[in-house]
């Protein structure tokens, strides 16, 4: 590792890129810290446990899809203008590093799961403050959050990790499609 970089990031970055490659199992603290470029007591002295580094590294990924996402979203355009900028920008988001989309997929198939929302929630997700506006809500069908992530962000994050690169107008076509799935008629 070189010096004065940041070991926590670095335990992140290479537990992120491990799972993406190999799943959870293949991502032990010491394929970590290996990964890492550091030694294993070294992971542990930034991460009580592997647990707590997955989840450090989902509310890390989260919070970066949160900040591209909404950093030029135009809250007065149009609840559609709004949804086409949010999932056309974290679609550019995740396919620039398509291993956090790798990392979001394993999660959301994996006992993490359920803790890992848990933690995001009472940390507070800007995503889904953005989507539970007034102005969302009124149009949303009636399905629990989850079901509506799925059919939109869901979406676009398991595409990216399954290697599929859509060109424009499919992204364009995504975008309408998941507006349709989860709006009412």
């Amino acid at each position: 590792m070189t010096p004065g970089m940041d070991r926590p990031a670095a335990v992140r970055r290479a537990l992120r890129d491990l799972v993406a490659e190999r799943g959870f199992h293949g991502a032990s603290m010491g394929a970590v810290a290996k990964e890492a470029g550091v030694a294993t007591g070294t992971a542990y002295t930034h991460y009580e446990s592997k647990d707590e580094l997955v989840y450090a590294t989902y509310l890390e990924i989260k919070a970066g899809l949160s900040a591209a996402v909404l950093e030029d979203l135009d809250a007065s355009a149009s609840p559609f203008d709004q949804w086409n900028h949010m999932l056309t920008t974290a679609y550019d988001y995740l396919s620039e590093q398509p291993e956090r989309a790798r990392f979001l997929s394993q999660l959301e198939e994996s006992p993490y799961y359920e803790e890992a929302h848990a933690r995001l929630a009472q940390a507070g997700d800007p995503l889904v403050e953005a989507a539970q506006s007034q102005e969302f809500r009124k149009l949303l069908i009636d399905l629990p959050d989850q079901v509506i992530y799925a059919l939109s962000l869901g979406v676009a994050v398991r595409l990216i990790a399954a290697g599929i690169q859509l060109k424009a107008e499919e992204v364009d076509n995504l975008v309408s499609a998941t507006w349709r799935a989860v709006t009412r008629p």
